[in-house]
């Protein structure tokens, strides 16, 4: 679409663009002065008193020393001034917060990685005051530039704001996460979006309505996700903030037991429970062996159903069913409810903590930490991790060119999703499919743990530059 079809500059940047950087610090603040608050607001937005400015979509050329993006919690909302009657208007996730009962029982956060765990005040509310607000900033790479605009930050929001907690984020080499896959491949290609660095030809099992990810387009059921004030209510977005651990020892012994159990090699579990190999190849691509890099075109450009034998997949030979890249976007597979465009997301996530090294002496946690962005977190990504992520009902009966005879898609998936979901090992497994009616030539890998843990998890909402506009003239 034409660049007109959304204003760029009134869009902040890390909803429609992936900044390509280094390291990452994401604060978390209180209101503690409305008033001054929506000053500091007001600053940002105009780049004065020596802040620097909130990033907007638009293109910027010499790439910035850094990137600045502000969101706010629905008490932050409220605490800035929105009245009560508008915030009801506002997706019905995000009004209970991530915290919530509900919100926990949705997305999993139970156990180890239940709210009272949570790192920095991330949880229920206690004497620190309530989360308000999340300013995340992202640096090319200078640790000086990082620790010098944080310095500078931190004294504006020195007063209006109390700062509960700071959580930083360093890439890894090679766009690896700690569990050795290179990352952020399949994001969903978003009408109207700006183009991406590396563009390739458009898919179509990939193109998803603007309206799934910005407020005030039409999104994927031909309605518009719309609240109140209208201020608020267009290019803005949600995002669930997520902080997740990651146990590479414990993953490392879950691919070796199912090595032991399947007779597979550890690098073929790996890469049958992620759908990828760790450089990136698809399974559907290359089911046998990684091979040499594919090119950036190529490696989110595939599907699951075909009636040709040698290019079908609709039974999960190639790719299992529950692998974690066929749970998070099934593309053409079929499933109940709507497709999979309804539930897609944007996932803006960096690496935190050191490379591990099985020899070091002392333990150091490790995972990812950022935002998984959408215009319904109650129908994007609570969906997704519920229904997609951790139940196993949702695919629905489907056969392949061989016939029933080499079996039915349904049963050919158990269990939750290896990376995030619940996996209690009492219960937990994982579907390898082979040929054979109803699941009969199936291997099934059990009795794993949960090797990536919730440390932290706020619902937020990124207002557009003219809602931020709105907030900070607010009273």
């Amino acid at each position: 679409m034409a660049d007109s079809t959304i204003d760029y500059d009134d869009v902040q940047g890390t909803i429609l663009r992936g900044y390509r950087v280094n390291l990452a610090r994401h604060f978390i603040f209180s209101i503690t002065d409305a008033a001054q608050a929506r000053r500091t607001i007001a600053a940002l937005l105009d780049g004065s008193d020596g802040l620097p400015s909130i990033t907007t979509a638009r293109h910027i050329h010499p790439k910035p020393p850094c990137f600045l993006n502000l969101s706010f919690t629905a008490p932050g909302l409220s605490a800035l001034g929105i009245a009560a009657t508008d915030l009801a208007t506002f997706d019905q996730a995000f009004q209970r917060g991530a915290a919530d009962p509900a919100s926990v029982n949705a997305v999993g956060d139970v156990g180890d990685s239940a709210p009272e765990h949570w790192l920095g005040n991330l949880g229920p509310a206690t004497q620190h005051g309530q989360v308000h607000a999340l300013l995340s900033l992202w640096v090319s790479e200078s640790t000086e530039v990082l620790q010098a605009t944080s310095a500078t930050l931190r004294r504006a929001f020195a007063a209006g704001w109390r700062e509960l907690y700071a959580h930083d984020g360093v890439a890894l080499p090679d766009n690896r996460v700690h569990f050795g896959y290179r990352d952020s491949i399949a994001q969903p290609d978003v009408d109207g979006a700006p183009q991406r660095k590396r563009e390739h030809a458009p898919d179509p099992l990939n193109s998803v309505k603007t309206g799934e990810f910005l407020l005030g387009y039409p999104n994927e059921n031909g309605g518009t996700y719309a609240v109140q004030p209208p201020q608020l209510s267009t290019n803005g977005s949600y995002a669930a903030f997520r902080i997740l651990e990651q146990d590479v020892a414990l993953f490392d012994s879950i691919l070796s037991q199912g090595a032991a159990s399947s007779g597979l090699t550890t690098e073929m579990v790996a890469a049958k429970m992620c759908g990828r190999w760790r450089n990136g190849n698809p399974l559907v691509l290359r089911p046998d062996e990684a091979g040499p890099v594919l090119p950036d075109a190529s490696l989110n450009r595939f599907h699951y159903v075909d009636g040709q034998p040698d290019l079908d997949d609709t039974l999960g030979l190639k790719c299992p069913i529950g692998a974690h890249i066929r749970r998070n976007n099934p593309r053409d597979e079929a499933v109940v409810g709507a497709s999979a465009r309804h539930h897609r997301i944007v996932r803006r996530a960096m690496p935190y903590g050191s490379e591990y090294d099985p020899a070091a002496p002392i333990a150091t946690q490790r995972g990812l930490v950022g935002y998984f962005i959408n215009a319904s977190l109650r129908n994007q990504f609570e969906f997704l991790m519920k229904q997609w992520n951790n139940d196993d009902a949702f695919v629905k009966s489907a056969v392949g060119p061989a016939g029933p005879e080499a079996g039915d898609a349904t049963f050919n998936i158990s269990g939750q999703d290896v990376f995030l979901g619940i996996n209690d090992p009492a219960v937990s497994s994982f579907t390898l499919p082979g040929v054979g009616a109803k699941g009969s030539g199936n291997t099934e890998l059990q009795h794993f743990s949960r090797s990536v843990i919730t440390r932290g998890g706020v619902y937020c909402f990124f207002p557009s530059i003219t809602g931020l506009r709105y907030l900070a003239n607010l009273g």
